[in-house]
């Protein structure tokens, strides 16, 4: 059985036996894995303590049939995830970025882009980038890559051009903005503004740095709300980070 090289990211441990871990990661190639590491507890084990949560490292495994885990047989640490030792704000965004990842992929189904994108925004969120900004970042750019990217300019019901002035529906179930004559019938509509249209759509914006736009401090309740409620219809729960998140904005509002 050959074995398999890819850049990953640990998004879950958890404990096997005295010696070894289940380990869950996001990998560029071959996308979400669960894998046994037989001797990762150990500690001179052969892993090197590479596998905290978060943390970017160079694995080698062995690929078994899809219902039985993969075979983990080594690990390279390239990058910890260290904000979480000075901010917990940031701690809790890096949390996050490992739900997301889990929550919204399928094992073995590869999305290079999103790793590149997530690898970006926990880089981010070890700097000084805002964690508001890194965390929407990347939740747009996750919804976009998985076709799930609701519809910022056109009716989600009859795919008509809308004008995006003052506030205009938003269907959550529909997935995207609604025109005057699909918004009837249509449940689980909510109302927004037109600039928090335009501030998703300055984020997706590919010509735009998105490490140097700002989320407009008066924006920033109302977007984080209706972006929890459009993932959580998407997961098919409630986030288990999402009191933090709203917790992510307040503190954000100073800045």
């Amino acid at each position: 059985m050959p074995s398999e090289k890819t850049p990953a990211i640990v998004l879950r441990t958890v404990e096997f036996s005295e010696t070894s871990l289940i380990v869950t990661l996001f990998t560029r190639e071959f996308g979400k894995i669960s894998a046994l590491a037989k001797g990762a507890r150990r500690p001179k084990g052969p892993f090197e303590s590479a596998l905290d949560l978060l943390a970017l490292v160079r694995i080698v495994f062995l690929r078994k049939s899809s219902d039985v885990l993969d075979l983990l047989t080594e690990a390279k640490l390239d990058r910890r995830f260290r904000a979480g030792a000075r901010d917990l704000n940031r701690l809790y965004a890096g949390f996050y970025v490992a739900e997301l990842l889990a929550e919204l992929t399928d094992t073995h189904d590869p999305h290079p882009e999103l790793f590149d994108a997530a690898d970006q925004s926990l880089l981010a969120l070890d700097g000084q980038i805002s964690p508001a900004t890194a965390v929407l970042w990347l939740e747009l750019t996750a919804l976009s890559r998985l076709g799930h990217l609701p519809t910022l300019d056109v009716c989600a019901a009859c795919s008509r051009e809308v004008e995006v002035v003052d506030r205009v529906p938003f269907g959550l179930l529909a997935g995207g903005l609604l025109c005057a004559a699909c918004r009837s019938g249509q449940r689980q509509v909510v109302s927004v503004r037109a600039e928090i249209i335009g501030t998703m759509q300055r984020f997706l914006d590919a010509t735009m740095d998105w490490r140097e736009l700002v989320i407009p401090v008066d924006q920033r309740g109302e977007l984080r709300g209706l972006l929890n409620n459009y993932l959580n219809h998407l997961m098919g729960h409630r986030s288990r980070l999402q009191s933090y998140l709203n917790g992510l904005t307040a503190a954000d509002r100073g800045r």
